[in-house]
């Protein structure tokens, strides 16, 4: 595999520009399988090397080296969905480089046909965060006028059959998935049609006491995971850096203002919280007005992967 290595490349905090005197050191790669492993369909997506011993779960040290490695097909499969690990590495400055290639030149040239409007992965991972920590009391109040609601009927009634007078608001709506199922979703939680009230209540319960405890400590900037709160305002900054300019450079220009939340320097319920919503709402409208395709040009990728082996 050594030799067929079309990128290696430092990842993580080193590329984003968070990085610490204590920050390890992440490396990724992509490499080329060999004409016989694929057409046999024998080769490995990803391999990872560490320089951990196994079985030891401590945390991470400045001298511990973690280096996964992609197959180019799945490193294709990964970015057309947009997924951020993929993202990041076809915008990693030539600085990051340790290895590179005529193959990697060409497939970062024409990076912007992995672009969409929708960068799932991205927006999805930013979301989730600003839900698990925010402080809305809107999204609180919400869910306790759903569970009041559907106190009102037998525990056997299905969702469907109060479908027209289930309440609606910011964070409650009613959908239709691809599979044409009808989907209640509040604050981000779905719940199909067919479900009946018996079987959504305890979830519903659960959600709205983790979720009134979660609120109150992020109030009081307590238990939050700053690192991953770091990562959901990185995400949406870079989603909106590629919508806005058509793409996105390294080291973030957001890179020091990042690093206080990942240090957890800055007030949560003042600062922090409030900027990660104001965030993505503003994602939401730039994603809604963006030029970017819908969908990626997949059949450029599979061609490009063709004429390689061709």
């Amino acid at each position: 595999m050594e030799n067929n290595i079309l990128v290696k490349l430092k990842f993580g905090s080193h590329l984003y520009g968070t990085n610490t005197p204590t920050s390890d050191t992440d490396y990724k790669g992509v490499y080329l399988p060999a004409k016989r492993e694929v057409i046999i369909g024998k080769f490995s997506k990803c391999l990872s090397f560490n320089t951990k011993a196994a079985g030891n779960t401590d945390k991470n040290s400045k001298d511990d080296i973690d280096y996964e490695v992609y197959s180019l097909h799945y490193f294709l499969e990964l970015a057309l969905q947009g997924e951020t690990m993929a993202i990041d590495m076809i915008h990693a400055p030539e600085d990051m480089l340790i290895v590179n290639s005529d193959i990697w030149h060409e497939l970062v040239s024409n990076r912007a046909k992995l672009y969409t409007k929708n960068l799932k992965a991205f927006v999805g991972y930013a979301r989730t965060q600003a839900a698990k920590y925010g402080i809305k009391g809107s999204r609180l109040n919400q869910a306790k006028m759903v569970i009041d609601f559907l106190n009102g009927f037998p525990v056997h009634t299905r969702i469907n059959e109060v479908w027209d007078n289930l309440p609606t608001g910011e964070h409650l709506s009613k959908m239709v998935d691809i599979k044409g199922v009808p989907m209640y979703v509040v604050c981000g939680k779905k719940m199909q049609g067919t479900a009946t009230i018996k079987n959504v209540l305890p979830s519903l319960a659960k959600y709205y006491h983790e979720y009134g405890q979660r609120a109150q400590l992020a109030a009081d900037n307590q238990g939050i995971d700053w690192k991953a709160i770091s990562h959901a305002m990185r995400a949406a900054f870079q989603v909106c850096e590629i919508l806005t300019t058509g793409d996105l450079k390294f080291p973030l220009k957001n890179a020091d203002y990042l690093l206080k939340v990942k240090q957890g320097l800055l007030d949560y319920k003042n600062e922090v919280g409030p900027r990660l919503e104001k965030e993505m709402d503003e994602l939401e409208l730039i994603a809604k007005d963006s030029k970017l395709p819908e969908k990626p040009d997949t059949l450029f990728w599979e061609d490009f992967i063709f004429n390689i082996y061709r």
